[in-house]
């Protein structure tokens, strides 16, 4: 029997994960990356430092320390390893200890009073040896699920950072369209005033005059959201860092907002890279090998199971005479027991796990092919909206040019103030939509880094 405990264990083997998308992963570049945005360098898994930031750095350091959710994955972390440590004590013998004293006393109305005085002192072990693998494939499977876990905390860490970062940008954002807003509303609020004054004058119809007045009641509208945006962003990243609302309105303050810049370059890997780096797919596959195992545990059951009882005790009426060899007990046995009898039990088990382990290989094809499609649409949108970047920036560079011109014949008396207020609103639109187009490049550049799963350190 000893012999049969060093045997191969039931069930099958984890040989490793399905191959999925072996053309696509084995390429040396993704399908959509644009080789003039790719740099050859390693990828770094601390992305949001490219974007020399010392506030956002600030932030996302807090988040990896503080964060609720990532206190939530450690917590489930430790769990899980706790239960790989119990299902690895169980393939070791277990003991107790028990002593006793106890005293028999006979009362008056027996044929004889008196008190019978009993101790005894034992020590019980017990041993299931592992025939047929049943734990050993129990450690194998909490050992995978344990190492999910472990992914599954590096997937937060990876989701948290790109979150804090897309905020951040957002908040940004949302500040620098206030200050450009707010000059929009005083340049409204004069073109509006000297309306009037011409619509007195009889020189300008009246529905002129309600165009500007509705121009800037839309701009104060624009301004009223978003300053709501602004706390809302303020409140996200307070929680995301682990504290209340409003524990950072100072410090993010600022009166002259200013959006971080996008890398000129970005290290992306190859589709190889993807794989190995993703916490997504890692986790996926440590389930599969955990469901594996599982199956070899469930067919342990159809085989017997042996367990070797052990004790060692001593007993005496008198405690003085507990150390005599005539008072030592040992006892040393054998207990084979097998459940053949179980109306279909084992087999239903058996069934149920074999769907777990193809449940698991179904989700670690749609996680890869998932990682792919993430990663090649998220280029995609990175690379477009570079171009699309460009354009808004070249029509910004024509109303600064066109306002400059405005402002030289408002020198020469050929302009009026109103056509240098509608220059100067044509020009600030043209700022925010170049804003607007900066700050989704940020974003697509966060979203990219996220679907390389970068932004993760080792628990």
């Amino acid at each position: 029997m000893l012999l049969l405990a060093g045997c191969a264990a039931v069930g099958p083997n984890y040989d490793g994960a399905p191959g999925i998308a072996k053309d696509a992963l084995a390429a040396s570049r993704f399908a959509r990356g644009d080789a003039n945005d790719q740099s050859t360098a390693p990828v770094a898994a601390a992305w949001w430092r490219a974007l020399n930031d010392p506030a956002l750095d600030a932030l996302v350091d807090q988040a990896l320390r503080d964060s609720p959710t990532l206190q939530a994955a450690e917590a489930r972390l430790r769990s899980a390893r706790a239960t790989l440590g119990t299902q690895e004590a169980n393939r070791r013998p277990s003991g107790s200890a028990s002593a006793l004293g106890a005293g028999v006393w006979q009362g008056p109305g027996t044929d004889h009073e008196s008190t019978l005085h009993l101790y005894s002192v034992g020590f019980d072990a017990t041993w299931e040896v592992d025939l047929f693998g049943g734990p050993r494939r129990a450690v194998e499977s909490a050992t995978a699920q344990a190492q999910a876990v472990q992914a599954d905390l590096a997937d937060a860490q990876v989701s948290l950072t790109a979150e804090v970062a897309q905020t951040y940008v957002g908040l940004r954002a949302q500040q620098r369209r206030q200050a450009l807003l707010r000059d929009t509303a005083a340049v409204e609020a004069q073109a509006l005033a000297l309306a009037r004054q011409r619509l007195a004058q009889g020189v300008a119809p009246a529905d002129d005059v309600e165009q500007r007045a509705q121009q800037a009641e839309t701009t104060q509208a624009a301004l009223t959201d978003v300053a709501a945006e602004i706390a809302a962003s303020m409140d996200r990243l307070a929680l995301l860092t682990g504290q209340a609302p409003g524990a950072l309105d100072a410090q993010l303050a600022s009166a002259t907002p200013a959006l971080p810049a996008a890398p000129r370059e970005v290290a992306i890997g190859d589709p190889a890279g993807l794989l190995q780096r993703r916490p997504d797919i890692r986790a996926a596959e440590r389930r599969l090998a955990g469901r594996t195992a599982q199956i070899g545990q469930e067919k342990a059951k159809y085989f017997p199971k042996l367990s070797l009882l052990g004790n060692i005790g001593v007993a005496a009426t008198d405690p003085g005479k507990l150390l005599r060899a005539d008072s030592l007990a040992l006892a040393a046995v054998p207990y084979l027991s097998w459940n053949f009898l179980d109306f279909g039990r084992t087999a239903a088990a058996v069934r149920q796990a074999e769907a777990g382990r193809d449940e698991a290989v179904a989700n670690y094809k749609a996680a890869v092919l998932g990682a792919l499609q993430d990663a090649n649409t998220s280029l995609s949108r990175f690379g477009q909206q570079r171009q699309a970047l460009l354009h808004l920036r070249a029509q910004q560079a024509s109303t600064a040019r066109a306002l400059d011109l405005a402002q030289q014949r408002r020198q020469a008396g050929t302009a009026s103030q109103l056509d240098l207020l509608d220059a100067q609103r044509r020009d600030t639109d043209a700022r925010l939509k170049a804003l607007d187009g900066e700050a989704e490049l940020l974003k697509d550049f966060v979203a990219l880094q996220k679907s390389l799963g970068l932004g993760w350190e080792a628990a």
